[in-house]
């Protein structure tokens, strides 16, 4: 029960923030346009994390295609993922309790 209410909320927030993304920015912004714009050298850093901790294919397979996606992608995208996530954990049936008496 808790564990769907914490997905539902964090699904209703990526949603609210799709849609601030998409509202006070021009629609077709990419998401690199938006990180930058918060920070400055927080791609350069990322891109030097990625190559140096994880690998070149990452970066350029992973990440930067998502990063020249419009700004409100990733957040829909999230929330869609973890309103499934937050059905599936409630529709889960319950182990029914043994009837039987103590004796």
């Amino acid at each position: 029960m808790t564990l769907t209410r914490v997905l539902a909320v964090l699904a209703a927030a990526n949603m609210v923030a799709a849609f601030a993304l998409a509202t006070l920015y021009p629609p077709m912004l990419p998401l690199a346009t938006v990180i930058s714009m918060a920070g400055g050298n927080i791609l350069f850093a990322g891109h030097e994390y990625v190559l140096q901790h994880v690998s070149v294919w990452a970066w350029g397979h992973l990440l930067l295609p998502l990063l020249l996606r419009p700004s409100w992608m990733v957040p829909v995208s999230l929330g869609i993922i973890l309103a499934g996530a937050a059905t599936s954990v409630s529709s889960r049936k319950s182990v029914p309790r043994s009837h039987r008496r103590r004796s």
